[in-house]
């Protein structure tokens, strides 16, 4: 494999970050008061190279918080800059050009739209390559730039992105969550107790880490399969909706019509109970209130060792969020910009 040089690579970084800089400085402020602080400190955290269970300084932190937005404030009106490798230059949401460079040199980039319409860039260690249902998956490693919201998967041009740094931390903070309230019928409290995370946190989360890794590629190719049935439009739509509740239920959708057609099938085909319990664990906000019918298959499951309420909900899924999925096409057809539909609406 070839190597980045020290001056190729610290300029990439450079470049990188910069557009994560930008982006930010544009949508980071869009967050609540409590998720754009909460979002801060694990900035602060990952650019200081904290400890998860580590104590902040609370003045360095202040400090930095500080200059951070000031800097911000310097990047007002500024373009995305292109990412230059080896004196060629690509557009920084050019990712299949861009990493088939730098696969080379073991590393792995991705500049995407996610919620809101918030562009997310992020460059990183390659740790592998592998293909899957004819599509190539990219693992990271060590993240070398990011922007403040760290996705810990996406998919890109049929190209699948699993970012193990941020995924870990996810999943550190679930677990810390879980232990501030201590709630033995959350699906967390199996988790814990699976991968014994009270007897050596680390090593649990790195085992964990691996085994959602999996997960998170099963997710990904449920979005690429989703995104056929749904076709270009669907993306448009999205386009046309950001910020809104709308947005929000329809990305909802979305993820509960991927994980009923690929990732929870074959979560069951693999009989890996922890992984389902990371999976219920995780179901939050609006994608649980949509989902009420899971919730309960999953607590039969739990409690009777019944297997078929959940094999039953999941096939009555892939119909029922599809339908759900067309209805929302079909109401932005008539209305470019519609009114969210009710929870028990479209719940299951």
């Amino acid at each position: 494999m070839v190597t980045a040089s020290d001056e190729m690579l610290h300029a990439l970084v450079a470049t990188v970050q910069h557009n994560c800089d930008i982006s930010d400085a544009l949508y980071a402020r869009e967050y609540t008061i409590c998720i754009y602080l909460l979002k801060m400190r694990e900035l602060f955290r990952w650019e200081q190279a904290y400890g998860y269970a580590d104590p902040l300084p609370k003045e360095e932190l202040g400090a930095w918080v500080m200059a951070r937005e000031a800097h911000w404030e310097t990047l007002e009106g500024q373009e995305y800059a292109p990412v230059s490798i080896d004196g060629e230059e690509f557009d920084p949401f050019a990712d299949q050009e861009i990493n088939n460079r730098l696969s080379e040199l073991g590393m792995v980039y991705s500049g995407g739209i996610g919620t809101w319409r918030k562009p997310h860039f992020f460059l990183a260690d390659l740790e592998r390559r592998e293909t899957l249902d004819e599509r190539t998956i990219y693992i990271a490693g060590r993240e070398r730039a990011r922007d403040i919201t760290a996705p810990p998967a996406m998919t890109r041009e049929g190209s699948v992105f699993v970012r193990r740094e941020s995924l870990r931390r996810t999943i550190w903070e679930k677990v810390e969550e879980w232990q501030w309230r201590k709630d033995y019928e959350h699906p967390m409290a199996h988790l814990i107790q699976a991968y014994r995370l009270d007897d050596n946190v680390e090593k649990g989360l790195d085992r964990l880490t691996d085994d959602e890794i999996e997960t998170l590629i099963l997710h990904e190719l449920g979005e690429i399969e989703a995104g056929k049935r749904l076709g270009r439009e669907w993306e448009e739509m999205l386009a046309e909706s950001g910020r809104t509740r709308f947005e929000l239920i329809a990305r909802s959708v979305r993820d509960h019509l991927a994980d009923t057609l690929v990732t929870l099938p074959r979560l069951l085909e693999r009989d890996n109970p922890a992984a389902l319990h990371f999976y219920m664990a995780n179901l939050s906000g609006i994608r649980r209130e949509l989902f009420p019918s899971l919730r309960n298959a999953n607590a039969t499951w739990l409690n009777k060792g019944r297997i078929e309420p959940l094999l039953d909900v999941i096939e009555k899924g892939q119909s029922h969020w599809e339908a759900v999925a067309r209805q929302l096409l079909a109401n932005y057809r008539k209305q470019p910009e519609p009114e969210a539909m009710a929870i028990e609406e479209v719940a299951l």
